[in-house]
This record gives structure tokens, C-alpha cells and sequence, in this order.
């Protein structure tokens, strides 16, 4: 009698790594996972319709492509040298600034879907009392995020800094983009 008792339990000890590994084998083949080429995943702001993320996650085996920061291009030159007037208005510096970050990603095999960061920097402007034009930016901002086209927000930060190195930027904006390996 001792023996067959003796016996059973070493069945049920013996049976335990079987139904470990098959409990196991069961959540890799179950249990919803990443790929390595999943998308980036982005959270929305709750009951929010502002474009960008609340938060942004990216899959391991993800090349972060990190851009210095662009800003705008001279679209007046009959303007002075460095004046707000050579460069634009806050929403044209946005458009420029975004259009040479968007050509930057093609060189790179990337485009503006794939940015999840970005950093804007504002500058005070002086037709709005010295105040960032908020309202400009995000007018250039909804032209290359959140549209029909390219739905992909990031997650932003938006800033007023007290100036940048020319003084008629208004806008220098940088930006990491996610490429899946």
C-alpha cells in the first residue's frame, strides 16, 4: 500500500514540468505579443480630438532616427537679413521647418508617420505681443499630422523659449522617428 501511494505522488511530481511547459507553450502561442515589425503604438488623449499623443510606445528591435533641429528657410529675400519679415510668420516657418524635416525622412527611407517625438520651439512673436502664435502653428502642424493622409501623431511638447539663434526665427522644431528593424 505505501508503495502505491509512494507512486502516485511521484506521478503528480513528475507531471508537474509537463503541465509548466505545456502552460507555457500554450501563453507563447496564446498570449497576444509584438513582432518585430509591429507598428508603433500610439495613445490617443481620452476624450481629447487635439492632435497629437498622449503617449507613444515603441516595439523592441526599433531603430529610434533622432533629427537635430530644423529651422525655417529664407522665403523673402528682399527682406533684411534676419528679420522676422525674410522668414515668415509663424505658420510659414512651421510649413518650411516641416517640409525640411519631411525631406530629411525620405533621404532616409522614413516619413512623417513614422515620427513619435517632437520638440517645438516657439519664439515670442512681436505682432502677437510678444507672445507665441500658438494658433499659426498649429495650422502648419495639421498640414503634416492627424490628417486623412497621415493620421500618426506624436507624442509634443510645444514651448515658448526666449529666442534662437537668428532673430527671425520663430520656429525651430526637432524630432525622433521609430524604424523597425
Amino acid at each position: 500500500m505505501k508503495f502505491k501511494s509512494m507512486l502516485r505522488a511521484w506521478r503528480k511530481v513528475a507531471a508537474a514540468p509537463v503541465i509548466v511547459v505545456g502552460v507555457a507553450i500554450a501563453l507563447l502561442f496564446f498570449t497576444p505579443h509584438r513582432t518585430l515589425a509591429q507598428a508603433v503604438v500610439r495613445y490617443p488623449i481620452p476624450n481629447s480630438s487635439f492632435p497629437i499623443a498622449l503617449a507613444v510606445e515603441t516595439p523592441p528591435n526599433t531603430a529610434l532616427v533622432h533629427l537635430s533641429g530644423q529651422v525655417p528657410s529664407v522665403v523673402d529675400e528682399t527682406a533684411p537679413e534676419g528679420s522676422i519679415a525674410a522668414y515668415g510668420d509663424t505658420k510659414t516657418q512651421t510649413v518650411g521647418v516641416l517640409e525640411k524635416i519631411q525631406t530629411i525622412l525620405q533621404s532616409l527611407d522614413l516619413t512623417m508617420g513614422d515620427v513619435f517625438k517632437m520638440q517645438a520651439f516657439l519664439v515670442g512673436d512681436p505682432s502677437n505681443g510678444g507672445t507665441m502664435d500658438f494658433d499659426g502653428f498649429m495650422e502648419g502642424y495639421t498640414q503634416f499630422f492627424g490628417t486623412e493622409e497621415q493620421p500618426n501623431l506624436p507624442a509634443r511638447s510645444t514651448m515658448q523659449v526666449a529666442g534662437l539663434v537668428d532673430p527671425g526665427w520663430l520656429v525651430e522644431i526637432e524630432v525622433v522617428a521609430a524604424r523597425p528593424q
